[in-house]
């Protein structure tokens, strides 16, 4: 079995994606600086807001989308499984910051923080997504039985 992205085969505009990523790095950075719990707070409900389909209530999705049609970006069309699955560990990634800066492991914080912009960093300058790359080797270890 080679490496497969979930598919959705439902199209989505992966230029409003890496800004919108991009812009989750960037507030990451600031909480690390800041240590400002409001920050993770605000992307955890931006990352819920979007996974539930209320992207036009996200803030993050409208910043993105404003700074495509300012800059006169291009649309590239991607299917949307795979950057739905980014978008759920994203939200897990920023749950485990939170949840590490509650609990008062400022060396999880960073792990969890480096870690996610890792990912980010893959994704904006190689197109490598480490989600799809779990996703497929979740497949191999539990392959779904076919009938």
């Amino acid at each position: 079995m080679s490496q497969a992205c979930p598919l959705l085969f439902r199209k989505i505009d992966a230029t409003i994606s890496k800004i919108s990523a991009s812009a989750v790095m960037i507030a990451v950075i600031v909480y690390l600086m800041t240590s400002c719990k409001l920050i993770l707070v605000f992307l955890i409900i931006d990352f819920i807001l979007r996974l539930s389909g209320k992207k036009s209530f996200s803030p993050i999705f409208l910043f993105a989308n404003g700074t495509q049609a300012v800059f006169n970006l291009p649309v590239r069309l991607e299917d949307a499984g795979a950057k739905r699955l980014a978008a759920f560990f994203g939200l897990s990634f920023m749950v485990g910051i939170l949840a590490s800066d509650l609990l008062d492991f400022s060396i999880g914080v960073w792990v969890i923080a480096i870690s996610f912009m890792s990912c980010v960093v893959l994704d904006l300058l190689f197109d490598y997504c480490i989600a799809c790359k779990v996703y497929s080797a979740f497949g191999k270890i539990f392959p779904r039985e076919r009938t």
